[in-house]
């Protein structure tokens, strides 16, 4: 009888703390992240110091929850969500984008990062381009992208005709093809037109993104399914970050677009294959 009434008191208790989980990240003062060194997700300076757009977004938010210091470990993707399962790290602020089987084995936050489908116009968008729909009922537009690449097989999708996509061989000659007016856009992800515009210095040309309808991959800062508690406190930092302005501030030095992460949401990125 007595090892019954312990088994029910055993039956009967609380998992312990996981909900104490940011309590004692606040007490130990750091959290543990797993980074890829992967520029311009992750990455390590000269003085050693943890950076990169990820870890610079969890840092905000740590220290808005209380927890100053960020404790990397630079990790081969595959090993991320086993050490973070294992208990090895907190969390895994890495630019590892969400699928849904990932999201069946961590518990992410909202979208932090993202790598969207972009288009490379005049400045001022002066024909208001927003989606490839946009140039296919436009029958004088013409949409440049690389051959057999993703943004060609969306285009052609939305239905823009073949003679109006042109072929662009390489991104120098889709800049250049743009500021000499003989495509009205150039399509590449965010990142590459970002890095593609800042290098030109062209202050009469813009980026404009998410391309409206186009697929949007993000990542999120991973945590253990325990900790979903931590994760929601996560969510809630992240959330007036991103009305603040400030998660902009902190993204787009490095390329990234803060309006793709605000334009999707973790349960659209999970369910999307």
């Amino acid at each position: 009888m007595k090892t019954c009434l312990i088994a029910a008191v055993l039956l009967a208790a609380p998992i312990p703390a996981l909900a104490d989980k940011l309590e004692d990240l606040k007490e130990a003062g750091t959290v543990r992240i797993a980074i890829g060194n992967e520029p311009p997700f992750t990455a390590i300076d000269s003085s050693g110091k943890v950076s990169g757009a990820a870890p610079d977004v969890a840092r905000a938010v740590f220290a808005a929850l209380g927890v100053e210091d960020l404790e990397a470990s630079i990790l081969d993707y595959g090993a991320m969500i086993p050490s973070l399962q294992a208990g090895r790290v907190d969390a895994i602020t890495a630019g590892l984008f969400m699928k849904p089987e990932r999201c069946d084995a961590v518990a992410y936050s909202e979208p932090i990062l993202c790598d969207a489908e972009a288009l490379l116009v005049p400045a001022g968008n002066p024909k208001g381009f927003q989606s490839y729909e946009d140039f296919a009922k436009d029958p004088e537009a013409r949409l440049g992208a690389p051959g057999g690449g993703t943004e060609e097989k969306l285009a052609l999708d939305a239905g823009v005709p073949r003679d109006r996509l042109i072929v662009v061989p390489d991104p120098q000659s889709g800049l250049k093809m743009v500021q000499d007016g003989r495509i009205d856009a150039y399509s590449l992800p965010v990142l590459s037109l970002n890095d593609l515009l800042a290098k030109s210095g062209d202050d009469k040309l813009e980026v404009f993104a998410p391309v409206v309808g186009a697929p949007v991959y993000c990542d999120g800062a991973a945590f253990n399914k325990r900790d979903t508690d931590l994760r929601d406190a996560f969510d809630a930092e992240l959330a007036k970050l991103k009305e603040s302005g400030e998660f902009a501030k902190i993204i787009e030095p490095y390329g990234f677009s803060a309006q793709a992460a605000i334009s999707t949401n973790r349960e659209t990125l999970c369910a999307q294959q």
